[in-house]
């Protein structure tokens, strides 16, 4: 625990030597970061687990963490071919074992010949392994239709995380009023917020219009633009698509990306694409165009000057392989001085992790039709789909028949963010206790369920309104559980505070 400036001058007087590093002389931006989906409610949750291990009687018998998109601790299955090729690599031992089918054998003896010394414990150059970046390459090309895709503009990270945080660090520059100003999605990925306070840069909060599903309005991105340059200078914005922590209607419609590329090649701004759960699309109608392809498409002057910058990543989609930490962007127009400033930026950590770099090449070349394993590859594909679709809709279902909460259709992604009312008495007591009102609302529903959810406030949400974030993984019985558990305890607590 550090110690105030008083304390330190008593604990000199007693021969204590103070400490350098105290919280009152860390980075102050560092304190200013917050991250709500490993917040205090889910320290709480871990707290919770450990008495219950202990032996401590609560009122449930088991934490139900439903606040992150950790499909494999959850309970979904990994991937069989995934994980063979995964287990080749790692133990080359085994490409003489008849248990593993020949394509996952001939994928994994290609990938270890483009690692240093045929290893996947060697480092690989920072920008990922040439191999992967081509396949990266020609995997964007067929997803966007033929549209050249040049492997030279695309890096492997750790995760899409580690690239957007890079990618944001190039663009953060300036003092006060030329301060940059990054236009952010409202509700948020923490991610964001956390990463431009650690930066020191200026959020700049543009609502999504919770009444149309949230959709992304354009006059709301002009709102957002003029009244933040007043105190700083917008440079960037982003657009998470399919949406975060939202997934309703999120899955932008071609004409909305085109208005939103229009709008910011006008205004000067340059665009972060968080394409992500780009696999995560389960509403019949509803369609996944990548930004780089309606770029492209849209033609001069935008093709060839609007600078983009596009996230995708192993943790997400049917994959849901989170702890193998792969991801990649690939920029487009980026300035080639500017890009390889960005190299140097990534080599300062060396490389991403070469086994996350295997498991994203298997995940944007998987087996062809012709090969061994495509038959059972595309039906666990398709099983995990069909399962996430189901879940989107039981949740929708289940929470628009409570009163008092409302939940849009659940279109991509992995999550809802539904809408809860609270008494007036339930907000005045949260307020007592110095909380925001859906804090203090998912906090009780830990404490007496067990149910760990993330308040709308750690993603920011309009004034006067509440909400949480839930994923939507936990086995279907199990969520039908967990959902109608959660709305039980709404009545009850909002019987309690009227």
């Amino acid at each position: 625990m550090a110690l105030s400036t008083g304390d330190q001058s008593q604990a000199v007087r007693n021969g204590l030597r103070a400490k350098v590093l105290t919280l009152h002389s860390m980075n102050p931006r560092v304190r200013q970061v917050e991250y709500a989906v490993r917040g205090p409610i889910v320290q709480r949750a871990l707290e919770l687990e450990q008495e219950l291990c202990q032996g401590v009687k609560k009122p449930f018998t088991e934490v139900i963490r439903a606040n992150i998109g950790d499909a494999q601790a959850m309970g979904q299955r990994p991937i069989t071919f995934l994980r063979q090729v995964l287990a080749l690599c790692v133990n080359p031992d085994l490409l003489t074992s008849p248990s593993f089918p020949d394509d996952a054998k001939k994928r994994a003896e290609r990938i270890l010949q483009a690692c240093g010394g045929h290893s996947l414990g060697a480092y690989s150059v920072s920008s990922g392994i040439q191999l992967i970046r081509e396949d990266v390459a020609q995997y964007i090309e067929r997803r966007d239709g033929g549209i050249p895709a040049d492997p030279n503009n695309v890096f492997l990270s750790t995760g899409a995380s580690d690239a957007i945080v890079t990618v944001l660090k190039l663009l953060v520059a300036g003092e006060g009023h030329t301060r940059t100003g990054v236009l952010i999605p409202i509700p948020q990925y923490p991610l964001y917020s956390a990463t431009l306070a650690e930066l020191g840069a200026v959020q700049v909060d543009y609502y999504l219009d919770e009444e149309r599903s949230w959709a992304l309005d354009v006059s709301e991105l002009h709102r957002a633009l003029c009244q933040a340059r007043g105190h700083c200078h917008p440079r960037a914005l982003c657009v998470i698509n399919p949406g975060n922590p939202h997934s309703s209607r999120q899955v932008q419609t071609r004409e909305c990306i085109e208005a939103v590329i229009r709008f910011a090649f006008e205004e000067r701004l340059f665009l972060l694409a968080d394409e992500v759960y780009q696999d995560n699309v389960y509403a019949a109608g509803s369609q996944f165009h990548s930004f780089k392809k309606v770029l492209m498409e849209m033609g001069p002057p935008y093709a060839g000057q609007q600078e983009l910058a596009s996230f995708h990543s192993t943790s997400k989609g049917y994959m849901g392989e989170c702890g193998f930490r792969g991801g990649y962007v690939e920029v487009v127009n980026m300035d080639a001085a500017v890009q390889q400033q960005m190299l140097k930026l990534m080599s300062v950590r060396l490389c991403p992790p070469v086994p996350g770099q295997a498991l994203l090449d298997l995940v944007v070349s998987p087996p062809a039709p012709t090969d061994p394993s495509f038959a059972q590859f595309q039906a666990e594909r398709q099983a995990v789909l069909a399962e996430l679709a189901a879940k989107a809709k039981l949740t929708e279902q289940v929470f628009n028949k409570a009163p008092g909460i409302s939940c849009n259709p659940v279109q991509g992604a992995m999550y809802s963010f539904p809408r809860v009312q609270l008494p007036p008495r339930a907000v005045e007591r949260a307020q007592e206790l110095g909380l925001a009102p859906d804090m203090f609302f998912c906090l009780r529903l830990l404490e007496e369920t067990g149910i760990c959810v993330v308040p709308g406030s750690g993603f920011g949400q309009r004034e006067g309104t509440y909400h949480f974030r839930m994923t939507i993984l936990p086995p279907l019985e199990k969520l039908r559980l967990l959902l109608e558990k959660l709305s039980r305890f709404h009545a009850k607590f909002t019987l309690e505070y009227s």
